[in-house]
């Protein structure tokens, strides 16, 4: 399949990674998209005449697609596209992910564990005591630590990773032709070699406000859970616990003293059910079922029950065959099923008493 191509698609205007999708259902691949007649445009599901307009003009987004090949091959810049074994599978399974992402590093985005720390950019002793802590219990874990490269939370949690040897990835809001905060150009560099820098955004984009809370979507999509450190009732942190809520992903807050305003939108969050409270990174571990397993006896080969219907039957034996329960966003992807439909399923064979779930939204046999 042509990179090209997948990267002229991201440059249509007016054609958002959904659009894109069903383009590329329709014609088979990226590719095959600029092959389509006008006339067929209207056909592809959300594609009315005005998109279909912003169709009709191809040649402009390869023209740009060729320029963007040429700047990744001088800033040894990859590109990974949403069908790639490399694209984060977590994110994947997000409603509105990216169709490509510019990737620069050597961390591996589909590691086991993956946790994302965000919080305000005016850190306090507190908020860089806590993020030290927590990244210093965090290396027996083996997690990769996903953050924004923004100032305060985002940057030490970053910079403790390194110091701790644990690999950390940067989700930046612009392109790979500048660094935003300028100061962090350093901190950047080092992530290269124990992690790595990510993006949606070409070279030439720059980073305007709108792109931070795009930014945050793949911050939450990409992990297991979000841990908001420190944050204020407003601000990027609160918007990313949002966005991690709506992907049915578990958000974890310390606590703080209800008058410090560094600590609001954490306690706002622990108060109002939208993060469980964290103390430290046992607990974390706890919660998710990270603790070793025992080593057991060979599980009982059991029969399918026949109560269940054709889709629970497989969602069954998908869990049957993990040693360790198994996270909703892994069982999606295993089974080919979306969340929202998995979800119901899933419910219905707990309450029948066929599975378990468990902390972490992960799901065991019973």
């Amino acid at each position: 399949m042509s990179l090209l191509h997948q990267l002229a698609l991201t440059f249509i205007k007016g054609i958002g990674p959904a659009y894109a999708r069903n383009l590329i259902a329709y014609a088979g691949d990226a590719e095959a998209v600029f092959r389509l007649p006008p006339s067929r445009l209207k056909n592809v599901s959300g594609i009315a005449d005005k998109r279909a307009g912003m169709l009709a003009d191809l040649k402009t987004p390869l023209l740009r697609a060729e320029e963007e090949l040429k700047f990744m091959e001088r800033n040894k810049v990859e590109a990974i596209y949403w069908t790639d074994p490399a694209f984060p599978k977590r994110l994947k399974t997000c409603d509105d992910a990216p169709l490509l992402l510019f990737h620069k590093g050597t961390a591996d985005l589909n590691m086991h564990k993956v946790i994302s720390i965000v919080g305000t950019r005016k850190a306090t002793d507190y908020g860089r005591m806590l993020c030290e802590q927590l990244i210093d219990e965090m290396q027996q874990y083996d997690v990769l630590v996903v953050s924004g490269l923004a100032l305060g939370i985002d940057t030490f949690a970053h910079k403790e990773s390194l110091k701790n040897n644990v690999p950390t990835v940067g989700v930046l809001g612009h392109g790979f032709d500048r660094m935003y905060p300028a100061p962090n150009r350093g901190l950047a560099d080092k992530m290269l070699a124990k992690g790595g820098l990510l993006t949606e955004y070409p070279s030439g984009t720059v980073p305007g406000p709108e792109n931070f809370p795009a930014r945050n979507r793949i911050v939450a999509g990409m992990a297991d859970a979000t841990i908001v450190v420190e944050a204020s009732i407003k601000g990027g942190a609160l918007i990313t616990a949002e966005i991690a809520n709506s992907y049915n992903r578990d958000v974890f807050a310390f606590p703080g003293r209800i008058n410090d305003e560094m600590s609001e939108g954490c306690n706002f969050l622990i108060r109002n059910n939208k993060a469980g409270l964290l103390s430290c990174m046992a607990d974390l571990a706890f919660i998710m079922g990270w603790e070793k397993a025992n080593a057991g006896h060979p599980k009982e080969q059991l029969m399918l029950p026949i109560d269940l219907s054709a889709a629970e039957q497989q969602i069954f034996a998908a869990i049957r065959q993990n040693m360790n329960p198994i996270a909703i966003d892994d069982l999606a992807i295993r089974i080919n099923m979306p969340t929202s439909q998995l979800a119901m399923n899933l419910l219905n064979m707990e309450m029948q008493g066929f599975i378990r779930s468990l902390p972490g939204k992960t799901y065991a046999i019973n």
